[in-house]
């Protein structure tokens, strides 16, 4: 079995030493084991642990109370956004336009976009993506009421003060990602315009003057990455929008 130091998990799973020696001392989260020198080591189980808190944390549990979530439900443990995502799924499977706009809504109103998109409905997603008969219905359905609330919450968001940009998709045929992604622009203080169809190859030249936001939904390949340095070198605003 693989062990690693402090240091070694605290670059893998992106949590500062000091607080992975809080969650052990003060809040009893990590039982480490110790080297033949007393340095901590930590294996495999103990990462996904710590990513398990990790989640917890993130979907606004108070640190003091993850031990007992840890210790009383192992499997909601490792995935303390199952819940929500079997909530979704239920609402799917009574084929409720209306219950599932009010229920999108008000995950809308209780977590943040990035927390939302990223724990709760991208996964959600995926487990109808791999069904090509009733789940796929399902996913059309869902995606409707995403692309409903993201709207509202973009359109909203114009009235706000904020930076003004265009975002496009770039060589990305998921629509409702785009759209998901406008609104996660919108909580970062932009007011966001959507170019809504997909493209092959972005023209930013078509818009003087304005700042782009090309999402891919992956990494660069070596063409795009020479393209997007070339429109830099002739002035053009465009970055590109990395979702988590």
């Amino acid at each position: 079995m693989a062990l690693y130091s402090i240091g070694e998990v605290a670059e893998k799973c992106g949590i500062n030493p000091v607080t992975l020696r809080a969650w052990q001392r003060r809040y009893g989260l990590l039982k480490p084991q110790r080297s033949v020198g007393g340095h901590r080591q930590f294996d495999d189980t103990d990462i996904q642990r710590i990513e398990a808190i990790k989640r917890w944390i993130e979907s606004g549990v108070s640190v003091s109370k993850v031990k007992a979530l840890l210790d009383d439900n192992p499997q909601a443990a490792a995935d303390p956004w199952a819940a929500v995502q079997e909530e979704i799924l239920a609402v799917l499977r009574e084929v409720r336009p209306a219950k599932l706009r009010h229920l999108v809504a008000a995950l809308g109103t209780k977590h943040r976009a990035n927390v939302l998109i990223d724990n709760i409905i991208v996964p959600v997603r995926l487990r109808l993506n791999r069904d090509h008969n009733t789940a796929r219905t399902m996913l059309s359905l869902l995606d409707g009421a995403l692309i409903d609330y993201a709207v509202s919450c973009i359109s909203a968001a114009r009235s706000s003060a904020g930076k003004e940009a265009l975002l496009l998709a770039w060589n990305n045929e998921d629509r409702t990602r785009l759209w998901l992604e406008a609104w996660r622009l919108t909580q970062q203080g932009w007011r966001i315009d959507v170019l809504a169809e997909p493209l092959d190859a972005p023209h930013p030249e078509f818009f003087p003057g304005q700042h782009l936001f090309a999402w891919t939904g992956k990494s660069l390949t070596r063409s795009q990455s020479q393209q997007l340095t070339h429109w830099r070198e002739q002035g053009f605003a465009i970055a590109i929008h990395d979702a988590p």
